[in-house]
């Protein structure tokens, strides 16, 4: 599952790790992407001492594992986690799923943490870039789903996802205990604070927050990525 950062992923990860036949893995190449870049995260040498930076490593094991034999191997990833170095022929390996949220929401939420941010931090245009290369792949658009659909209606959205991905849909996607996995990324107690008390999805609340003017290139450009996407969204 492809998303952008300020999304509703952790939420859809925990969706999919209340299933019985499903093991999720968050980020995994979280750490390989702080030591490339350098970047100041806040936990960033736990995350790259306590995880694999070898995205060589990392891709080996998401294209042929199968942890805990379970049938269903459910991948949390970030679209700007994939740098450009990063070979992107494993993605014909697995299938590929995008979770779109509009960029004002995305980029008035983002700007909390980082106030200043670059049209790659936010990852629109990766999850785009990533989204033809896998429609090159494979012939046809991957599945999408946009996390206002879901927050309105989660069952219907899941249930379209499970029809797409032809595996029976769980009612268990629907609701799961709160706190934190073992399956968490090590930077959940930096990030995972709102998800850790949820039970379920929340619905979809319109918020008055604009962008700032100074991001108007940022918002213009997401703006057109996500739209694309948002044409092959599951409805």
């Amino acid at each position: 599952m492809w998303s952008g950062p300020r999304n509703i992923s952790t939420a859809m990860m925990r969706a999919w790790g209340n299933r019985l036949d499903t093991f999720v893995c968050d980020e995994p190449l979280y750490a390989y992407y702080l030591r490339a870049t350098g970047l100041a995260h806040p936990g960033a040498e736990e995350v790259i001492a306590l995880n694999e930076t070898d995205w060589c490593k990392v891709v080996d094991w998401l294209t042929r594992a199968r942890p805990e034999e379970k049938p269903i191997f459910y991948q949390k990833h970030m679209t700007h986690h994939l740098l450009p170095e990063i070979d992107r022929g494993w993605l014909a390996k697995v299938q590929n799923c995008f979770l779109i949220r509009h960029p004002r929401e995305v980029i008035t939420s983002y700007i909390i943490k980082n106030n200043d941010p670059t049209a790659e931090d936010v990852g629109f245009i990766q999850q785009a870039e990533i989204f033809e290369l896998v429609c090159a792949q494979t012939g046809s658009p991957p599945p999408v789903l946009d996390a206002r659909d879901i927050q309105n209606d989660p069952r219907r959205s899941l249930g379209l996802l499970c029809d797409a991905l032809r595996v029976e849909f769980n009612e268990n996607m629907l609701s799961w205990p709160p706190g934190l996995r073992p399956t968490d990324g090590v930077w959940a107690k930096h990030w995972y604070h709102e998800v850790e008390n949820s039970t379920s999805f929340r619905p979809w609340r319109e918020k008055s927050d604009k962008v700032p003017s100074r991001l108007s290139e940022v918002y213009r450009r997401s703006l057109e990525c996500y739209e694309r996407l948002y044409e092959h969204r599951l409805r």
